[in-house]
């Protein structure tokens, strides 16, 4: 069985991707096609999918930080577009579903969640969990699974228990757990700690009444802080993905849909517009730009998995018929399935959507989302992971003037407390470049990680007229050519230049020791060939 499923998942992930769709959307039809031949899930699939979402979670807590839960924005916007989603969602199941106006409630507030798992899912693939629109959805995710604690209380489930009071002195754990990842080493034991904290702090949370997945998930906050925390991240990476297949395997087999349970979807589905239009302009009144709450509606544009769980909860209650559950597991799926494509291409639709969608916007701008001011630089770098450091101290060293930019708070910090200058942007944004004096900039280089990024910033440039030098970066031999033909005028690749790079090192080396000694102990020397 374990097999037919693995088999299923290849087969079907590997086709979407061919056509430019997620593999996720192959996950889940493959469960779909599973459910059709008459196949079940069971336990051992069920604890899969369990694991894959504490593991998803945990690492999405590595790169968050708690403050930015407390931004209005989040929490304010979050709970408003809860509150506005739950009475529409009320009155048409009450009046058009004939559902008691409790029921009803539970159902439309669960249906005003977005999925926690695609959000994250998304945003981990396009590299975009610190980015600006990235914090904003994960901390509404946060406030969502906070309301949905209460929920489950509401239904009669999961009611928390007095000693989940305790957990308000959490983040006095973080030394101990700061230093036990210190000891962890770089290799096996890496990942074992990891596992440890997200299924460890998963179940914990359970045994107090409250949503494992949120215990996953603040666990991982605790080291978002830490240095190594990308490196923890990195290390869980392919266990997390397979895990996570077992997910969207479970979610295609929990019911096979008929006419009426595909009616009731398509019905939901056609108002996910609706619930991204109220997020764009609930976010636009908190003085975001257009494209920040654009990229944030899209991303929380999906219902949530949460739904199945209440579902299934008041189905076990004999509050809903079985044919309910049905309704909502359709409904979940489709979402998936329209969400996962519409976010790989929301950077293109607000490209070609911005001046509508610009006009919306509030004078005043909000302080983390306004323009920023390149002083004297000559040179840009964009992206300061090592790449763009490295770069950085490389064109220091040679007295250019010189600034980095990234959407990372953190690494922004880390890089100003060693004396590099850096500053916030979204890099990938093209209203960005368009408040910019680029006037002094002489070459700019592009280091981010998504190639999709990469391109959007070329073009963005050269629309504007900038004449200069564009260098960017990339990983896969495919990716240099879409680079060159938006507009840039070399690009790299990060394996290539690592060679050269290193070979430069050790000659350095090499040449700073033109006189020593062999192993022998005879005088030796080096000379450079002509």
């Amino acid at each position: 069985m374990e097999a037919l499923w693995i088999v299923s998942a290849f087969a079907l992930g590997l086709s979407f991707q061919k056509v430019g769709l997620p593999p996720l959307v192959g996950f889940l039809a493959a469960g779909f096609g599973l459910n059709a031949l008459g196949f079940e899930s069971n336990e051992v699939l069920s604890r899969a999918a369990h694991l894959g979402v504490l593991l998803l979670l945990f690492t999405v807590g590595l790169k968050v930080r708690i403050k930015n839960f407390v931004r209005p924005e989040v929490w304010a916007g979050g709970l408003a577009h809860l509150a506005i989603t739950a009475v529409l969602f009320t009155a048409a199941l009450h009046f058009y579903a004939a559902l008691s106006l409790k029921l009803a409630f539970i159902v439309a507030v669960s249906l005003g969640f977005s999925s926690t798992v695609i959000a994250a899912k998304v945003l981990e693939g396009k590299r975009e969990l610190r980015a600006f629109h990235g914090r904003i959805a994960i901390g509404i995710l946060i406030i969502q699974d906070l309301v949905a604690v209460a929920l489950l209380t509401l239904s009669g489930d999961h009611s928390p228990s007095i000693w989940a009071l305790a957990l308000i002195a959490l983040p006095l754990l973080r030394p101990l757990v700061h230093r036990l990842l210190e000891f962890s080493g770089h290799g096996e034991l890496l990942v074992l700690f990891g596992a440890l904290l997200a299924f460890g702090g998963g179940f914990g949370f359970e045994l107090l009444g409250l949503s494992s997945e949120l215990g996953a998930l603040l666990l991982g906050a605790l080291l978002a802080d830490h240095a190594r925390a990308n490196e923890l991240g990195n290390a869980m990476w392919s266990l997390k993905e397979f895990f996570l297949v077992g997910f969207f395997l479970e979610i295609g087999l929990s019911g096979l849909p008929d006419l009426t349970a595909l009616g009731v979807a398509a019905i939901f589905c056609l108002l996910l517009p609706v619930k991204a239009l109220l997020f764009f302009f609930l976010l636009l009144r908190f003085r975001l730009r257009a494209r920040t709450s654009f990229l944030t509606a899209v991303t929380l544009a999906s219902y949530s998995e949460f739904g199945l769980i209440v579902g299934n909860l008041m189905v076990k209650n004999d509050w809903l018929g079985e044919q309910w559950l049905v309704y909502l597991a359709i409904t979940v799926a489709a979402s998936f399935m329209i969400s996962a494509p519409l976010n790989k291409a929301a950077h293109g639709i607000y490209e070609r959507w911005e001046a509508v969608l610009c006009r919306f916007e509030s004078k005043e701008k909000h302080p983390d989302d306004g323009p920023i001011s390149l002083g004297n630089a000559e040179i840009a770098i964009l992206g300061m992971g090592r790449v763009g450091a490295g770069a950085y101290e490389l064109l220091k060293s040679r007295e250019v003037k010189v600034i980095g930019l990234d959407s990372d708070p953190g690494k922004i910090e880390r890089h100003r407390q060693q004396g590099r200058r850096v500053l916030f942007a979204d890099a990938e944004d093209p209203g960005f470049w368009s408040r910019l004096d680029l006037q002094k900039v002489k070459a700019v280089l592009l280091a981010m990680p998504d190639p999709e990024a990469k391109t959007i910033a070329i073009k963005a440039l050269r629309q504007r007229g900038y004449k200069g030098i564009i260098s960017a970066t990339n990983l896969y031999e495919e990716e240099a050519g879409p680079i060159l033909e938006a507009g840039a005028t070399t690009t790299f690749n990060y394996f290539d230049e690592a060679g050269v790079g290193f070979a430069e090192h050790t000659w350095e080396a090499l040449m700073g020791s033109y006189k020593g000694s062999d192993p022998s102990g005879e005088e030796a020397s080096v000379k450079q060939p002509a």
